[in-house]
């Protein structure tokens, strides 16, 4: 069940209705099972694994309260890991791992056939778990009390809005809203709906418009030129974006409606001066549990420089690999980490030039945002080629280094008019959000006729910009 679909709008009508025609005591049981409803649309047998991986981390959490020395907590902790990360190894990285190994020693002129293990990914596996571990995890850092009630605890880990491809939620955040009594408000009512429009421009005007053209050249980069290949790379870090934040946008603004705030997830993030700074915008959701539950664990930045480029390496290429089960993803991870590292070790040297040559602060905000947007569309290459050898391809031809045909391919001029009237739209808000924090509370503020002649333009910009079928998110797929 798309968010960008009509069952969707179905399915989330009849949840509000029935939400808000129940009392506070029985809430709970409505959203747990309409989020049970909701995963079950993608494949039912899957959802065994969520309630597995539930009781699972119930009873660890209980058990760590209770148990007597910190020896026994731990070991509580470790087998809640164990089953969860082993879980995910087994859906997402056998074959990978076993692939892999089988190359490796095929190098060696060892011969070893991987084990076939035919599964589907089961959908938001990755998110899910991450949110699961993260309950323990507190637990047993003494942050957070274990939840009792069994239901509220489920609903916590299925959470229809975020449940598929986040935000990533933390128990001591999401948890204690179970409990809040909510009552119809029509302000955050409308707020929530505004911002799930909006991430509905983003999904089918820009990034589902743009999908078709970068499906078709990345489906075959052998067959086009460097600047084709170049236009398709940028195209892509539009459409990942408002993609992945169309998401985000939807799930935050349907959790509003229902009277719960999740976490911001994206804030502008090609507006960012460093790799560093883009990290704290990206999937934010991601970074902060990659800080404080990886990074942070492995040693962060306590011993010393060169340990915290370490860990820095470690954090981001296991990152990279969390998003799928490949050596681009491994190797995209390796980028950022190399880029992060490279980004804090220069930064007082290109302080101290920009100084010494009395270059403006706004031109040297705006180079290093232009530096930091290509350094970016680089590493989304890996990410998104299908093989290393596609990416080989692609960074040979638009360095120029790699023969191919000539020209620019522009496969359907309609469709990417119809993106970039949505990107122009998407710029123009962003730039305001800049500079005034809130585009919503700036246009709330504008007349009556002028806030709803831009709900209907969005409107119709759906109607009749939008891609003409639904395309699932590219999130999914982790």
């Amino acid at each position: 069940m798309l968010f960008n679909s009509l069952d969707f709008a179905v399915f989330f009508g009849v949840v509000c209705a029935l939400y808000f025609a129940l009392g506070q005591r029985w809430r709970w049981m409505l959203l747990l099972v309409a989020s049970y409803v909701f995963y079950m649309q993608w494949n039912a047998s899957y959802a065994f694994l969520i309630l597995a991986s539930t009781c699972v981390d119930y009873v660890a959490g209980r058990a760590m309260a209770a148990a007597e020395s910190r020896r026994r907590q731990t070991g509580i902790l470790l087998g809640s890991l164990g089953f969860n990360l082993g879980m995910l190894f087994t859906f997402k990285y056998w074959s990978f791992f076993h692939t892999s190994l089988a190359q490796g020693l095929g190098a060696l002129g060892v011969s070893y056939a991987p084990p076939e293990l035919n599964v589907l990914l089961p959908v938001g596996i990755s998110f899910y778990t991450f949110q699961t571990l993260s309950y323990t995890i507190d637990i047993w850092r003494g942050e957070l009390k274990p939840e009792r009630h069994f239901g509220k605890f489920a609903l916590f880990v299925t959470f229809f809005p975020q449940l598929i491809a986040g935000p990533i939620e933390r128990a001591k955040h999401l948890l204690p809203q179970l409990d809040r009594e909510v009552a119809f408000d029509f302000e955050r009512v409308q707020s929530g709906l505004q911002l799930m429009g909006w991430g509905l421009f983003k999904k089918v005007v820009i990034a589902d418009n743009l999908s078709v053209y970068v499906d078709a050249v990345y489906g075959n980069p052998q067959a086009h030129s460097g600047w084709t290949l170049g236009f398709a790379t940028y195209a892509f870090a539009f459409q990942i974006y408002c993609d992945f934040s169309g998401y985000s946008d939807i799930a935050i603004g349907a959790a509003k409606v229902l009277g719960f705030d999740l976490m911001k997830n994206f804030e502008r993030p090609y507006f960012s001066q460093s790799i560093t700074e883009f990290w704290r915008r990206w999937h934010i959701s991601l970074s902060s549990w990659l800080r404080d539950y990886l990074y942070i664990s492995v040693g962060g930045n306590r011993r010393g420089r060169w340990k915290t480029y370490r860990n820095l390496m470690i954090t981001m290429v296991l990152g990279g690999l969390w998003h799928g089960a490949s050596w681009n993803f491994v190797i995209w991870g390796t980028l950022q980490g190399v880029m992060l590292a490279a980004s804090r070790i220069t930064l007082p040297w290109r302080d101290k030039m920009s100084k010494r040559l009395g270059i403006p602060s706004l031109a040297v905000s705006g180079w290093r945002m232009l530096v930091t947007f290509h350094l970016v569309c680089l590493s989304w290459i890996f990410f998104r080629a299908a093989t290393f050898d596609d990416a080989m391809v692609i960074i040979g031809r638009i360095a120029g280094v790699m023969p191919g045909p000539e020209g620019l391919a522009l496969l359907d001029i309609n469709i990417l008019l119809s993106a970039a009237v949505g990107l122009g739209v998407m710029g123009a808000v962003q730039v305001l959000q800049e500079r005034k924090g809130s585009a919503r509370e700036w246009l709330a503020r504008r007349p009556v006729a002028l806030r709803w002649g831009a709900y209907v333009a969005m409107a119709l910009g759906i109607t009749l910009f939008g891609a003409e079928s639904a395309g699932q998110f590219i999130y999914f797929q982790f």
